[in-house]
């Protein structure tokens, strides 16, 4: 069966703590990225800023995140590496295949991230029903907007 959207590259890579100000003590102070935004959410139990690297299409996120309340999930900070972000062409693609082969996804379906694109998780276990997951590893797939995909189509 042919998979009728692509992977482009990497959105982002979320790191959580129980204290962001000794993340960003490293990510922003000592390696220098800037903090380019933030994101609060009670239902999602995050307090995060969002940092970058690069410039343009090929920016790479790097979201520093702690939790609002640390006895609550989802627990952002339990496991350091908290999830990978990848680009996607076409995300309404991308999960119609993905469900129809077995790929589970974590609730909340297609829905409006911290940096304003539409996103959804892959689930980081699979189940009977859809056995494929992350084997671990929370996966975000974000729609790319249109400057992205010409970006990366010229390097193709």
């Amino acid at each position: 069966m042919s998979r009728p959207f692509k992977v482009l590259g990497i959105q982002q890579v979320a790191i959580g703590g129980l204290d962001k100000q000794r993340l960003k003590t490293l990510w922003v102070d000592k390696l220098g990225l800037e903090v380019t935004g933030t994101f609060r959410s009670e239902r999602e139990n995050v307090d995060e800023d969002i940092c970058a690297m690069g410039a343009g299409p090929f920016k790479v996120e790097v979201d520093l995140m702690q939790p609002l309340d640390p006895e609550k999930k989802p627990a952002v900070h339990a496991t350091p590496l908290n999830h990978i972000g990848l680009w996607i062409d076409d995300l309404p693609k991308a999960v119609e295949w993905l469900t129809a082969n077995g790929v589970r996804f974590a609730p909340g379906g297609i829905r409006k991230g911290a940096a304003g694109f539409d996103i959804c998780f892959l689930h980081p276990k699979g189940n009977e029903e859809f056995p494929v997951g992350g084997e671990g590893v929370l996966v975000e797939l974000v729609q790319a907007p249109p400057e992205v995909i010409e970006a990366f189509a010229k390097i193709a």
